[in-house]
């Protein structure tokens, strides 16, 4: 049996999360940086680049109030990643010394020049840390660590609860299982986990949600690569009943749009035997929702194509249900993507909101009469989310469509969240609204 890789130096891994925090700056992923790091310094470089994600805003502003004229940028990440590692923590990832030695360390290797100028500033931030983090407190960005335009849009948006988002948004996320019911019931899929070591509960809400006491990696989990269960959040498990509601017969037409990675896809044929399309713009992302339905012992037909273009993919038969998990700003599961908020720009939103309208106007055509339109975005802007189903509403008048009173709205990654039942996990951020087309008179 080979032995494990041994995790690289912390210099090394502060060398990788100084090129993943960079790229994020310069407008890429962080899956994307973090894919291109190899294997054993992967786990160690997304718990550090989280950690600097989560504090970036403060960790600039300090950084401008010690330099002003900002370094380069491979030397600005590097000192700013260093900087959000120094934050004051009850729990610090390491020795202020020990930071200070590797990041230098690391500066050295790659900008021999810049390892004086960030080893002094990097000593004085030690020496006058709680004077500069109190100093930058009273800075919006610093306070909150997003970008001012993402707080103000949440001020305005939710009055009554845009500080607790923010909050929120800093905690790391739980990890809830989806167990595939046609594989075994949820108890003995507990007791398998107990078995094996992991400490878990069900979730009393949903028939199918195990929530672990710790996250762990998905090889750890009994039976995941026998397709017994998935990885996926307590709001994102309530697609599918939504949808699917008292039930469609077997055989049903179902188009899932905008359908990768594919969890709700797979949870949609766990619960029910169904004729259905998976579609995705993106043939590399549609891979994906393949890869997960030959895991599970799932079959469905996928297909990459624009869905607001139906001549191009659309056979002319109406569907009887349609799930439309539009493209949005991910602002309701900043937790688990920390990235997303320095990615997105305040213009995002709006074109956003103008293709979740194209997708709705495209797809309602297609839905037959009597059938269901399940409009999901992980969103808690109300751009997003209420404002862009009124608007559908409005257009096409109460004969046209009707909200279903079981649509959930907005879902807030709080406590209250109603798709979970407790204070210390509560769900991330949805917006749902299920449509129904009125039958012909």
């Amino acid at each position: 049996m080979n032995a494990p890789h041994p995790s690289p130096p912390l210099s090394r891994l502060l060398e990788l999360t100084a090129d993943a925090v960079a790229a994020v700056l310069a407008g890429r992923s962080l899956t994307d940086a973090l894919a291109a790091c190899a294997a054993p310094a992967r786990p160690g470089v997304q718990a550090l680049s989280f950690t600097v994600m989560r504090r970036l805003g403060a960790a600039q502003a300090v950084r401008a109030r010690l330099a002003p004229k900002a370094p380069p940028p491979v030397v600005d990440a590097l000192l700013c990643s260093a900087i959000a590692l120094l934050w004051p923590d009850d729990a610090p990832p390491y020795p202020d010394h020990t930071l200070v030695d590797q990041a230098v360390t690391a500066a050295r290797r790659k900008v021999p020049a810049a390892s004086g100028f960030l080893n002094a500033v990097l000593r004085r931030f030690i020496r006058e840390r709680a004077a500069l983090v109190q100093e930058v407190s009273h800075e919006p960005v610093a306070a909150w660590n997003h970008p001012l335009w993402w707080i103000e849009r949440l001020r305005h948006d939710w009055p009554g609860h845009w500080t607790a988002l923010l909050q929120q948004a800093q905690q790391r996320p739980p990890m809830t299982l989806r167990v595939n019911r046609r594989h075994g019931t949820r108890d003995t899929y507990l007791a398998r986990l107990q078995a094996a070591g992991l400490a878990a509960r069900a979730m009393p809400d949903s028939p199918d949600a195990v929530l672990l006491a710790q996250p762990v990696g998905v090889e750890q989990l009994p039976g995941f690569a026998q397709g017994d269960v998935s990885v996926q959040d307590l709001a994102a498990q309530r697609a599918a009943p939504l949808l699917l509601g008292a039930g469609l017969a077997p055989g049903a037409r179902v188009l899932d749009a905008c359908a990768a990675p594919g969890g709700k896809t797979a949870h949609l044929l766990e619960c029910a035997d169904l004729n259905l399309l998976a579609l995705d713009t993106d043939a590399a992302r549609l891979a994906r929702v393949d890869d997960t339905l030959r895991r599970l012992g799932l079959a469905a037909r996928t297909q990459a194509a624009d869905a607001r273009r139906p001549a191009s993919w659309w056979d002319g038969q109406p569907f009887d249900a349609i799930m439309l998990d539009a493209p949005c700003s991910g602002s309701g599961v900043v937790r688990r993507h920390p990235d997303i908020r320095w990615l997105r720009r305040p213009e995002d939103i709006a074109a956003l909101a103008a293709v979740q309208a194209e997708l709705l106007e495209a797809l309602w055509p297609l839905l037959a009469p009597g059938g269901r339109l399940l409009y999901a975005t992980c969103s808690i802007f109300r751009a997003e989310g209420d404002a862009q189903i009124d608007a559908f509403l409005q257009r096409h008048g109460p004969g046209g469509a009707r909200l279903e009173a079981l649509s959930p709205g907005h879902l807030l990654p709080l406590p209250d969240n109603r798709a979970t039942v407790t204070e210390a996990s509560p769900a991330d951020g949805f917006y749902y609204a299920l449509l129904s087309k009125p039958r012909a008179p």
